[in-house]
């Protein structure tokens, strides 16, 4: 592999797979009529998912990983000789080998980091940027991606460092210093294709794809103490219209938009995290790869609120007759759009009638995986070997499990922990630094990571016993630093009105089976305290903003003008989520330090956990309320022991197996204990 990549842009796959023809050309214009197909393959949030590997549980996971999603592609190629691949985002960070060669043994400049490794190995075309990127910050994504960052904090001689043998594309985050796209906002590839002319008979022709990225503007916020002072964003669709119009005075036939964000119909604004479904009603923009919300789509059975918004199409993919895409996270779906298009004499053109939209899983109908592709894994081997050595390092023992398959209905065996950690580093920091806010009570937030949304194998589980950094980055999974945030009582309050959120609205008078969780809320939204000084209910049966209720602090009703420190995270102080009152104006604190690095440091010197001592402080409970048909919801199966290790009683398990197809169980809470 070589070491630096001077004129990567140049050197994307070729478009017709296994093929010796040039990816450009002065090759002649086909005549009018002319028709082909092009399948433009996506994968998104692969969050270094290289291998079917969990390294928090160090075992193998076939339901994820690259080295399966390859074998799709392959598949993918076969059918459509004409193709190109395309990664939209969120491919930097998410797993221990992600963290080891960024922040423990970081990747040398004359190596390529071991997800760009397999990329290159896959020949994909181009790529965008999701907003995981920056999570290392701007010095690590210039050198892993081969750039020369013109912003503050970067080095001007820093050298090219080796890197993506492909384009990376992104048009909405602009250097502060230049005033100038901190990455390429769009590329034309220019590609032969095989076509069939109106006789009938096989041609070679060119054909033009425009492809541009763009991610959340809210990332400015989540990674602020990396990118303030030194990059800006601009919204999604002022973006697009400044330069879709650009890319076809430069002759793109067709315009991709590798989008990092999902379907929202709230109203646009320059800040929205997911404007995808004002990014089709830019004119210009011929088909959308999205992600972010580690989603399938299309899903025809989806009942998720985006994706059943008027003018989305969840069976035939399209928002507002845009094919468009969502290769879900992990590698566990491959999106594969297969455009049927005809030459009008001057631009191909798409036959939207005839153009397909799939997301193609990994895993097969009899619920078995596709093979690993055997060429990804020995290009990562000794990445690979050298994060499970790391992982495995002691840092304690515990006599209980820490799991989060029940967190949803108050099992904190996986939560308190990383409260205390918090609440402690933070009553130590501010005594040390901080004595103006000394008198103020210091709680803790912090939510389940895992709570099912990629499989059921998506749960937090360390098991009692000895513990290692593993285990660690399994009860904290994101790389986060520590924030504190000054509050009053009220502002505490709205902030678990919108935690509550994580739950449908519940009526006691339905004898039908009724949902309880809100899978359109994400569980690492769910922000629970875990104090034996605070307690409150959650009333499932009220609407939205009034489901908090006995709020109690040392047992007397929460004042809402007394105040509070609150330990969170950079990404929640900074307006992740869309917590009210929380946009980075009230953050007291922006450690040095990550959440995890605290919580490792916490464990190191407790040394031994115990349940009583660190799975015990259970602040919040449903208010009771009897209901006349049964409120459901969906874990592992097999787990029921660990909901009465916990107290939870009123669980019980109705079905090994929900139907889905997914391999979860179905289960049950008597919302009247």
């Amino acid at each position: 592999m070589p070491s630096m990549r001077l004129a990567y842009f140049a050197l994307p796959s070729l478009l017709i797979a296994c093929s010796s023809l040039p990816h450009d050309g002065a090759g002649s214009a086909p005549p009018a009529g002319a028709e082909a197909t092009l399948g433009l393959l996506e994968t998104t949030d692969l969050h270094a998912n290289v291998l079917s590997y969990d390294y928090y549980k160090l075992q193998a996971d076939p339901a994820m990983g690259l080295e399966r999603t390859a074998t799709l592609i392959k598949q993918a190629r076969a059918e459509y000789p004409n193709n190109l691949l395309l990664d939209n985002g969120d491919a930097l960070q998410g797993t221990a080998l992600a963290d080891y060669q960024a922040l423990v043994k970081p990747v040398a400049c004359g190596d390529t980091l071991a997800i760009y490794k397999a990329m290159n190995q896959l020949g994909v075309d181009a790529a965008g940027i999701g907003n995981h990127e920056f999570n290392y910050g701007l010095p690590y994504l210039n050198q892993v991606t081969a750039s020369h960052f013109d912003v503050d904090g970067v080095p001007a001689d820093a050298p090219r460092c080796a890197g993506p043998n492909f384009p990376i594309v992104l048009a909405n985050i602009y250097s502060v210093k230049t005033k100038q796209p901190l990455f390429a906002p769009y590329r034309i590839l220019t590609r032969q294709i095989q076509a069939t002319g109106p006789d009938g008979k096989p041609l070679t022709a060119t054909i033009k794809v425009g492809v541009i990225g763009f991610t959340p503007p809210g990332v400015l916020s989540w990674d602020k103490h990396w990118l303030e002072g030194k990059v800006y964003a601009e919204g999604v669709r002022e973006t697009a219209q400044k330069y879709i119009p650009r890319m076809r005075a430069e002759g793109a036939d067709l315009v991709v938009a590798v989008s990092h964000g999902g379907i929202d119909g709230d109203p646009y604004t320059p800040q929205m995290e997911n404007a995808n479904y004002y990014l089709a009603q830019v004119p210009g923009v011929d088909a959308m790869l999205i992600g972010h919300a580690h989603l399938p789509f299309p899903n025809p059975a989806s009942t998720l609120p985006a994706f059943n918004l008027p003018g989305v199409d969840k069976t035939r993919g399209t928002v507002y007759g845009v094919p468009a895409v969502m290769a879900n996270l992990w590698g566990k779906h491959l999106g594969v759009i297969g455009l049927h298009l005809k030459f009008d004499g001057q631009h191909w053109v798409i036959d939207k009638t005839r153009t397909t939209v799939e997301a193609r899983s990994i895993q097969n109908p009899d619920r078995s995986f596709v093979a690993a592709d055997p060429a990804i894994a020995p290009l990562v081997a000794d990445e690979h070997a050298a994060t499970i050595q790391y992982v495995k390092t002691p840092v304690g023992t515990s006599d209980f499990r820490m799991t989060s398959y029940f967190a949803d209905v108050g099992d904190i065996s996986a939560i308190e922990l990383v409260n205390q950690a918090q609440t402690a580093y933070v009553q130590d920091y501010v005594k040390a630094n901080l004595p103006q806010y000394a008198a103020l009570p210091v709680l803790s937030m912090a939510s389940p990571f895992k709570t099912g949304a990629a499989g059921v194998a998506d749960y937090t589980d360390v098991k009692p016993g000895a513990l290692a950094l593993n285990n660690a980055a399994d009860l904290y999974l994101y790389p986060n630093a520590l924030h504190a945030v000054k509050l009053n009582g009220a502002q505490l309050k709205a902030w678990l009105e919108k935690s509550a959120e994580r739950f449908n609205r519940i009526d006691p008078a339905s004898s039908a089976q009724q949902e309880l969780v809100n899978t359109g809320f994400a569980g690492f939204n769910f922000d629970m305290l875990t104090s034996a000084d605070v307690s409150y209910r959650i009333d499932v049966t009220q609407p939205l903003g009034q489901r908090i209720v006995a709020l109690h602090y040392k047992g007397a009703p929460l004042s809402p003008t007394q105040e509070f420190l609150v330990a969170t995270n950079n990404y929640r102080a900074s307006g992740g989520g869309g917590f009210p009152g929380l946009d980075g104006s009230r953050t007291i604190l922006a450690a040095p330090d990550s959440s995890r690095d605290v919580l490792i440091a916490y464990i190191q010197k407790a040394r031994q956990l115990t349940r009583a001592r660190n799975g015990a402080d259970r602040s919040w409970r449903f208010a009771p309320v009897a209901t006349s048909g049964a409120v459901v919801f969906h874990s592992a199966p097999g787990m029921l022991d660990l909901a009465r290790d916990a107290g939870l009683s009123a669980v019980s398990q109705l079905k090994a197996d929900d139907g889905a197809g997914k391999g979860f169980a179905l289960y049950a809470i008597d919302l009247s204990k």
